[in-house]
């Protein structure tokens, strides 16, 4: 079995594509239809009804229901692992040229109703059009890079020749996979650790985020729409406390696959180091728990290119990525022209529905997103030094939620040194210790949790030296670089490998 070689999915272009644009306005109003309906548990194939609901709501309109869910229990948790369990002994021996197949006829689906799956983004999570598409377009990139992976590993490997010896090297499946994905990339990093692990032969215990269940149960119905068997993957929401940790400490649960907090985290690697009775194996686990990002910004770039990327990196979908711009390091020589030409490409950024197409900034995700914004002093992006300690202690998302979407605040100036700092932190305060920026001097970020760095500027090899020294392994490109964890896991950001 063969396949052309890896391409990413092509993003739509809802304002130079009259097509997309109708595409996509269709498919809002479809799923605007079916917002409100009941969705079961899926366990072993069977739609299981519990009277305990999880309701889930749209972000920007608080009054509308997106989906009334039924949520397990601790005694169907431990039912959806057996199942899982029994189900792997079948699919596990399933030839992994057929286990390809599945992942390319879901990849298929999702293509094919791209807008669709795009519009439940739109109304669960709070997703500018934008967002939402390019969120459905990472799906279908994880199932086309995953099928090649198994068609390069699923044979026999290389091995160095010893004489006297004949011997084989084949990867073969653990077991029960737990995947447990965050809401802010409910379809792509959902969608990522469950192909991932059945194209490998793993069956799946699939606890979606409490914030977007819908998105979940949508991807599960592709998967059965591809064909897959019953078992294989098993829809489970459920509380991530109590019946969260039925799933990951049962003794039966080879792996888990978890994106989210880093409280969330650190709790289940725990929870997962110990060996229940009945346990034969050490779990593994693959957790990626959040983190933000710094840009630097050189004296010697385009800056009209650098407040462009700044502004992108920082407002994207509210800032609620582990790849916004939290941070960015400014230097001395074009602060003052940084700043202003920052605050004149705000003010542009539209805040409203995310149904609307024009709007770039929707809602936050939920009260408690809310809570924290209008506790931020600063509003979203808030510009000081070293010097203003009380910065590291702000906590700031763009936007309001309950269905009060509010204008949105200034840049926040503060008093300036050698570095400026932009920071906008979710959920917790970061200790920082910052060194000047003075001609590409090494520069330190002493943070809790660090995902990328990007750096813009019209020089490189300097900062090549700089990437070098210090541990932020930037891609360094001609303008503008982003690095892509390659040494991001060196402090609470998270374990195992996983492709982004």
């Amino acid at each position: 079995m063969q396949l052309p070689e890896f391409r990413n999915e092509p993003l739509s272009d809802f304002k130079g594509n009259p097509e997309h644009f109708r595409k996509m306005k269709e498919a809002v109003e479809e799923v605007g239809r079916e917002l409100g309906r009941d969705y079961p548990l899926v366990i072993g194939g069977e739609r299981i009804t519990t009277a305990d609901k999880l309701i889930s709501h749209d972000p920007g309109q608080k009054d509308r229901v997106v989906g009334v869910f039924s949520k397990a229990s601790r005694e169907l948790a431990e039912r959806a692992v057996r199942c899982a369990d029994e189900a792997f002994k079948n699919w596990s021996r399933v030839p992994y040229e057929e286990r390809v197949e599945l992942v390319q006829g879901t990849a298929r689906i999702l293509r094919e109703r791209k807008h669709y799956y795009s519009a439940w983004l739109v109304y669960e999570v709070g997703k500018s059009w934008a967002e939402a598409d390019a969120d459905v377009a990472e799906t279908i990139d994880f199932a086309e890079f995953y099928s090649r992976e198994m068609l390069r590993l699923g044979g026999p490997q290389p091995l160095t020749p010893v004489a006297g010896e004949k011997n084989y090297l084949k990867y073969i499946p653990l077991g029960v996979g737990v995947v447990i994905p965050p809401w802010n990339f409910p379809m792509a990093i959902l969608g990522g650790m469950t192909v991932a692990s059945i194209v490998a032969g793993n069956t799946v215990v699939l606890k979606p985020s409490s914030d977007s269940p819908a998105i979940g149960y949508q991807f599960m119905e592709a998967l059965e729409k591809a064909g897959m068997p019953p078992g294989v993957v098993n829809f489970c929401p459920c509380p991530g406390g109590s019946v969260g940790d039925v799933l990951v400490g049962h003794p039966r649960t080879r792996y888990i696959a978890f994106t989210g907090s880093k409280d969330v985290g650190l709790h289940i690697n725990e929870l997962a180091a110990k060996t229940p009775p009945g346990q034969v194996w050490i779990k593994r686990v693959v957790a990626e728990m959040g983190g933000k990002d710094s840009i630097i910004v050189d004296s010697e770039t385009d800056l009209d290119q650098a407040v462009e990327g700044v502004t992108v990196s920082a407002f994207g979908y509210q800032g609620q990525k582990c790849s916004a711009c939290s941070r960015a390091i400014v230097d001395e020589k074009i602060y003052d022209a940084f700043l202003e030409k920052l605050k004149a490409r705000v003010e542009k950024i539209k805040v409203g529905p995310p149904t609307d197409p024009e709007t770039y900034m929707g809602p936050v995700i939920n009260a408690g997103s809310k809570k924290m914004t209008e506790a931020a002093p600063g509003g979203l992006l808030g510009i000081a030094t070293k010097l203003d300690p009380a910065l590291t202690k702000s906590d700031a998302l763009a936007g309001q939620v309950a269905g009060h979407i509010g204008a949105l605040p200034p840049v926040w100036d503060k008093l300036k040194f050698h570095v400026t700092l932009m920071e906008r932190v979710v959920g917790s305060s970061s200790e920082l210790v910052i060194e000047p920026l003075k001609h590409h001097e090494p520069l330190m970020l002493s943070v809790g949790t660090a995902v990328t760095v990007g750096v813009v500027t019209n020089t490189k090899k300097d900062l090549v030296e700089v990437a070098l020294k210090r541990p932020v392994c930037a891609e360094l490109g001609a303008r503008i670089a982003i690095s892509r964890q390659v040494g991001a896991r060196w402090r609470l950001i998270g374990m195992g490998v996983l492709a982004e």
